[in-house]
């Protein structure tokens, strides 16, 4: 079975390892072409691309892309171009409305009586802050025992800390990444099965679906694939891998039948 991974991260957005790291990981783990997708940055994708290569695994430049639309409905954008100017001010605009959500939550959190403030969140984050930081920030002062609990107790919607996404619309998520040269592929989808529109992602530009994923079931799967040949999307597969001390994917790769494989192989690297 080939196993591919292009869905992971490193302590540039909210991942807890370096690139290289997490590139290791996934050669340790046999996975043949990789791909570190930071939340709005592209600052670890040469030193993944390094690693990579030193591997002998394939490589193609990534990005996640959050939108306002659903807390867990992002884009993935493959093969951009990370020296776009254009491409790198959108990313810039986005990790600054993520600093101002991070301020709102952090402001709510501290008026219901909560002992926190902005220099336990940001002085933890790399060049991409979230609420994965915040929650980080509640462990370290002890006052939940885990990243988890920190998002359960007080920053879904319903609790102190929620702040709605400040990302951007769907279809600019999917235009800036085609702007900028890339495939726009959905990520996790079945996170957010309720707000589902392809008609409407496929006429922006939408390329793929992340169809192999950890906690997609065997049926779901199977309803995305037909979603893909129906759109005429590629299926790709990505763990969401964030590292060690996350508490989340224990390890990178997924495995990817044929011939979902082949066609991913020839739409990233023209193989």
């Amino acid at each position: 079975m080939f196993k591919a991974d292009l869905h992971t991260h490193s302590f540039y957005s909210d991942g807890t390892s370096s690139p290289e790291e997490v590139a290791y990981g996934a050669w340790k783990a046999g996975v043949k072409i990789f791909a570190l997708a930071d939340h709005d940055t592209t600052e670890g994708v040469l030193r993944a691309k390094a690693e990579s290569e030193k591997r002998g695994m394939d490589w193609v430049s990534a990005v996640e892309i959050s939108t306002r639309e659903h807390d867990h409905l992002h884009f993935l954008g493959y093969n951009v171009d990370i020296n776009n100017a254009g491409f790198q001010s959108f990313l810039k605009q986005n990790r600054e409305n993520r600093v101002l959500r991070i301020k709102k939550i952090i402001k709510q959190l501290a008026d219901s009586g909560v002992d926190i403030t902005e220099e336990d969140v940001f002085s933890l984050a790399g060049n991409t802050v979230s609420r994965a930081h915040v929650a980080d920030a509640l462990k370290k002062k002890k006052i939940v025992p885990s990243r988890q609990e920190g998002f359960r107790q007080y920053l879904i919607p319903g609790k102190a800390g929620y702040v709605p996404s400040a990302g951007v619309t769907v279809v600019e998520a999917i235009r800036e990444i085609k702007k900028a040269g890339g495939l726009a592929v959905m990520a996790h989808p079945g996170l957010v099965q309720d707000v589902w529109n392809f008609p409407t992602w496929v006429e922006a530009g939408l390329d793929g679906v992340e169809v192999f994923y950890p906690a997609h079931s065997y049926t779901l799967k199977q309803e995305l694939l037909k979603i893909a040949r129906k759109y005429d999307l590629f299926a790709t597969g990505g763990s969401d891998y964030h590292g060690p001390q996350a508490g989340r994917t224990a390890s990178p790769g997924m495995n990817i039948p044929q011939p979902y494989s082949d066609i991913l192989l020839r739409r990233l690297l023209n193989k």
